[in-house]
């Protein structure tokens, strides 16, 4: 199948608003960086979405590459975030790629599998980034690209896998929780539209070497922000 400029392009979107939002642990006094830093979830979903779409088969190898960044990728999210009550975010995508298949193929495997995953979203939800909402995202994100239905409904499972977020959960109405509200419901239509129309310019290919990118560049900021004294950023 032929490779698609704009689904390269949603992925640098997701990639560099990512980066942008992971720079607040180095530059801490830029807390605006959250706010454009929640495009790169749902991006990311959609991109997840997108390539579920074109199978027809449960690619078992994407899945076992899923659990193995997950396991390595914990690493750094801790040495960069300590602090934070859940895992890092691959656990999320892993589950909901296999709900997402679920959806699309509806083999009695992949049904299962789906089964299995919205199990393990519903107990492990405390422990799990963006919660259930982000596990249930990239099925609804397919869902839309498939049958251009429910899109509304992805944009509000965005919004309320960002509300997982304690501190956004109890401030429902503050100016900070109203725009992280409005980017992550925007995200969903911005990447939707994209998708929709291919982009007629070159865009660099977003190979296998981003699976490699999340642990890593997790690592490296994180120790350029133990290198750098707290408080003072760059």
């Amino acid at each position: 199948m032929a490779r698609s400029a704009s689904l390269d392009l949603l992925k640098w979107l997701a990639i560099v608003s990512m980066i942008g939002d992971h720079l607040r642990y180095l530059w801490p006094q830029q807390e605006w960086l959250f706010i454009p830093g929640r495009l790169a979830f749902p991006l990311f979903c959609l991109a997840l979405a997108a390539n579920v779409l074109r199978a027809t088969t449960i690619q078992w190898r994407y899945l076992w590459w899923f659990l193995g960044f997950s396991l390595l990728s914990e690493v750094p999210y801790r040495w960069l975030d300590n602090g934070s009550p859940t895992l890092n975010v691959m656990p999320t995508l892993g589950l909901g790629l296999l709900l997402a298949w679920g959806v699309h193929l509806r083999t009695r495997a992949a049904t299962w599998l789906a089964l299995v995953a919205a199990l393990v979203a519903t107990l492990g939800n405390a422990w799990l980034m963006y919660g259930l909402p982000g596990v249930l995202l990239p099925a609804a994100l397919l869902i839309a690209l498939k049958e251009g239905r429910f899109a509304w409904l992805a944009g509000l499972l965005a919004v309320a896998g960002n509300f997982t977020n304690g501190w956004l959960f109890q401030h429902p109405l503050a100016p900070v929780s109203l725009m992280v509200a409005g980017t992550a419901f925007m995200a969903v239509s911005l990447g939707l539209a994209l998708l929709r129309y291919e982009w007629p310019g070159p865009v660099p290919p977003v190979g296998r070497w981003a699976w490699a990118f999340y642990p890593l560049h997790l690592a490296a900021i994180s120790v350029f922000a133990h290198m750098v004294p707290a408080g003072t950023g760059f």
